[in-house]
């Protein structure tokens, strides 16, 4: 049996939005595929030992749990790079996100970054609240965006440009980041489980990493679609056709 390897980082501070649907969703579309998908957690002083493992994920959380998480994160700072560098799969959402940066700033103080990536998040006036639709590749993903943060990617690669919604910073049309294969990203909703291109784009790049595999199997995916439909006719029906 073709087996993957996920790592949960920090998942009793980071899933305020319930981003642990997420993981689900990835273990069942590949459990679906006949992929066993192994979900292991690294919380709180755990060793970093990532060797093993084809694909990451941070969620997000309060900036008290940022906080925790980050300083934690700084002991497996050259695990993380090495692990970015070398191609791995990583989905950071929101709060996760923001920790790979340079820094986020909330309106009390400064908490630093891993630095592992060139941009940083500065505080806004307002919250960027609602349903969002961004643009990507070849592809078009629906989210939820809540955050008062307003990142800048100082030239890095977005992961894509917003259709609906206010993305990074409500100024320059991009919404999260693309740097080799992290994907960081604002969209909570959960994301993946109306997002399946992008959660079998994610599944795809672990399968060429750890076995060479090119294709992946299709599936049916016209519950997805229909989640889809209803946000982005909540939004307007100009958009149903992005389903």
């Amino acid at each position: 049996m073709i087996k993957l390897t996920l790592c949960h980082l920090y998942p009793e501070l980071l899933n305020l939005y319930g981003d642990t649907g997420n993981i689900i969703t990835l273990v069942k579309r590949c459990q679906w595929r006949g992929i066993d998908l192994n979900v292991v957690q690294h919380n709180i002083g755990d060793i970093g030992d990532f060797k093993n493992a084809d694909i990451f994920f941070i969620g997000g959380g309060a900036d008290s749990e940022q906080d925790i998480a980050g300083h934690d994160m700084k002991n497996i700072k050259s695990e993380l790079k090495d692990a970015v560098e070398e191609g791995k799969a990583f989905l950071a959402i929101c709060g996760g996100y923001q920790l790979l940066g340079h820094y986020y700033q909330n309106k009390d103080d400064t908490a630093y970054g891993l630095g592992l990536l060139d941009f940083h998040t500065e505080p806004g006036d307002s919250y960027f609240v609602g349903n969002i639709v961004v643009r990507t590749h070849d592809y078009h993903l629906v989210g939820f965006e809540n955050h008062i943060g307003r990142t800048w990617l100082n030239g890095l690669k977005p992961l894509g440009h917003v259709v609906s919604g206010f993305g990074n910073n409500g100024e320059d049309q991009t919404e999260g980041l693309r740097y080799k294969n992290v994907m960081g990203t604002y969209l909570h909703g959960p994301l993946l489980p109306k997002n399946p291109k992008l959660c079998d784009e994610i599944i795809s790049i672990a399968l060429k990493n750890k076995y060479n595999i090119e294709s992946l199997e299709e599936l049916d995916d016209s519950l997805e679609i229909k989640a889809r439909e209803h946000t982005l006719r909540s939004i307007s029906n100009k958009y149903s056709s992005l389903a």
